[in-house]
């Protein structure tokens, strides 16, 4: 995951908003954004919309001038839009599309809110500024969930608001440098005429949980995405934990305490310290259903493995010598060590089966076997945060 080392602040700043048919939230989140007590001037702008919203902010914000103008009254950089800052739907059912309308449509908004900032992410140098101010409500949610899926630590999240008069007003677009005077409909209908100078423009900053280090989510679509995120959250949160202390020979999943002699304890003990100190991804907070610290029955024979059960043997025994040189040599004589590693995995299943209340759980503690790259290997599916050997 291509995430900012933290050595330098991100380099540039990116603009991205959901629009519906008002592209004055295009205008006041800019105006807004460089108000800032540190002033944000977007270099990049990407609007997600639909083929009518765009044809609109066309014509206001670039044809009409307003953003040119609100360059030159303000002295604001304001970022180019072109074709390619347009982001819109294009199905095969419907070309591009012109509305939400349907759950399909709905649907397929999401997945492109999601896959943009889930690209525009995986940039280090890049830091967001999101606004939820446009579109249908669903597109503001896509936009908010993408960015608690993918947001790192410097990304925005941003609401404009403004006031109520002017804000669906279609000629106001800013607060212009010198103040005019521009009809204004009331809630009870009737207009009345105002200075522009009325109006106020907020852009309140929205805090979100930052899921992107705390989970993997391979999938693409907004649908499948939540899933997994749920299914891993999920897990982390509903596993007990599982201790292991050698010196007072106790092991525990939970609240349950599962006896078992000090071989297995033994064996048990090694299983969880392969998951917790030899993850090939130790970067990666949750397992999830990955298994490629598992080993094969060669790795479980092997002089070293041997030796790393033998030292455990040896603190079970309140640090005995001769118990470490009686196992190890018990076990290197052993003509079957396969066989005998085979029934104590199996005894440690029934000893664990036997205490925990939740069999729903039973496969994430004890020690399985699973078919990968051609041989049997072996190991334990419980979250190595879960974990613990003293």
């Amino acid at each position: 995951m291509h995430l900012n080392s933290g050595h330098h602040p991100p380099q540039r700043d990116i603009l991205v908003a959901v629009l519906g048919t008002t592209p004055q939230i295009i205008s006041e989140t800019i105006f807004a954004l460089a108000q800032r007590e540190t002033p944000v001037f977007p270099q990049e702008i990407y609007i997600v919309t639909t083929a009518v919203g765009r044809d609109r902010a066309v014509e206001t914000l670039l044809n009409q001038g307003i953003l040119t103008r609100l360059a030159a009254e303000w002295n604001i950089p304001v970022p180019a839009i072109t074709d390619s800052s347009f982001i819109i739907p294009v199905g095969p059912d419907y070309g591009s599309m012109e509305d939400i309308r349907d759950e399909k449509e709905n649907e397929t908004m999401g997945d492109i809110i999601t896959n943009l900032i889930r690209r525009l992410t995986e940039d280090p140098d890049v830091r967001l500024h999101c606004s939820i101010a446009g579109g249908r409500k669903t597109m503001s949610f896509y936009l908010g969930a993408a960015l608690q899926l993918f947001g790192r630590p410097w990304d925005k999240l941003y609401h404009v608001l403004v006031t109520p008069e002017f804000e669906t007003n279609p000629h106001f677009f800013y607060p212009p440098r010198t103040a005019r005077e521009i009809e204004l409909r009331c809630a009870d209908g009737s207009t009345r005429m105002a200075s522009t100078g009325e109006a106020i423009i907020r852009l309140p900053e929205l805090p979100f949980i930052r899921l992107r280090e705390r989970m993997t989510l391979p999938a693409q679509g907004f649908r499948e995405l939540v899933a997994e995120g749920q299914k891993e959250i999920d897990t982390a949160t509903i596993q007990p934990h599982v201790k292991i202390n050698l010196r007072e020979r106790t092991v525990h999943v939970g609240s349950a305490f599962v006896e078992m002699v000090p071989v297995q304890i033994m064996v048990y003990a090694l299983f969880l310290r392969q998951k917790l100190e030899h993850c090939k991804y130790p970067d990666r907070i949750y397992c999830g259903d990955c298994t490629d610290c598992f080993l094969e029955m060669a790795d479980l024979c092997s002089q070293a493995t041997l030796e790393t059960m033998a030292d455990d043997y040896r603190t079970i025994y309140g640090g005995a010598s001769f118990r470490r040189d009686e196992i190890l040599d018990r076990w290197r004589k052993n003509s079957n060590l396969p066989g005998t590693i085979r029934q104590n995995i199996s005894k440690i299943k029934k000893d664990i089966d036997d205490q925990m209340e939740d069999k729903v759980l039973l496969p994430l503690y004890v020690i399985s076997s699973i078919k990968k790259y051609g041989s049997t290997r072996y190991g334990v599916r419980v979250e190595k945060g879960k974990i613990g050997v003293e």
